[in-house]
């Protein structure tokens, strides 16, 4: 029996802190995974990977295909297998979509593992944000935010929600939990997801029970002290809408 597994860049907690120097490029990252999400070198714009091609929303939300060659600081990818197809009914927010997707995944003894879902769908409505970049270092997620991060909506769209979902012992190396990215079915427009209207959809379960963790070889890395990252600094730059 196969292991499906994702191929994580980095950890949650060294961007948190301000690593969003490039690791691997965007070529390299595509060939251990063809779903998933990320970011890119300093944190410029926010990463979906779906169908084993890599986009970038910029900060009002446009879409545009990513480089082979732009540098990825994190990201979490995997070979996308599902084995399980479920029909998702209306929900209005995110936390009603999270409190499914947690009582599907619980229904196969599977909540300290990992997962990869894609919800292909109609929605009333997608409150997103992307991000430009900031060439600083050691400069926080949470800060660097809080200058560049833009928010905005998509009313009436089709697309796909690809979520990632991290088991709560992992807190740190990713977000423990459900981390949504949009990508509208046109590829146009996308984003970092803090809340939906789903009029209807599908979703394709994935579940994963490996795990490789590129760790970055510069010496800069092994000047963050990664445990200091606290779980309010995780849950901040994820949920919170920092302008």
């Amino acid at each position: 029996m196969s292991i499906e597994k994702y191929y994580q860049v980095s950890t949650l907690q060294a961007l948190a802190l301000g690593y969003s120097k490039s690791v691997i490029t965007v070529g390299e990252l595509l060939k251990h995974g063809n779903l998933g999400l990320g970011t890119f070198e300093d944190v410029d714009g926010e990463m979906i990977v779906l169908d084993g091609k890599c986009y970038r929303a910029k900060n009002n939300g446009d879409v545009t295909p990513a480089e082979d060659e732009r540098g990825v600081p994190f990201a979490s990818v995997c070979h996308f297998h599902p084995h399980r197809f479920e029909e998702c009914e209306k929900m209005d927010t995110i936390e009603q979509l999270k409190e499914w997707l947690t009582l599907c995944i619980d229904d196969d003894f599977g909540l300290n593992s990992m997962y990869a879902v894609r919800i292909n769908g109609d929605f009333a409505k997608v409150d997103a944000r992307s991000e430009s970049g900031t060439k600083a270092h050691h400069v926080t997620l949470k800060d660097a935010l809080s200058i560049t991060q833009k928010a905005f909506i998509f009313e009436r769209i089709k697309g796909s929600l690809v979520c990632v979902y991290y088991p709560d012992y992992m807190d740190g190396i990713n977000a423990a939990g459900w981390h949504m990215h949009f990508l509208s079915a046109d590829e146009k427009k996308g984003g970092h997801v803090f809340d939906i209207s789903l009029t209807r959809g599908n979703a394709s379960f994935c579940k994963i029970t490996g795990l490789e963790i590129r760790i970055p070889d510069s010496p800069a890395f092994d000047t963050y002290e990664l445990k200091s990252v606290s779980k309010e600094d995780i849950k901040s730059v994820e949920q919170e809408k920092n302008t």
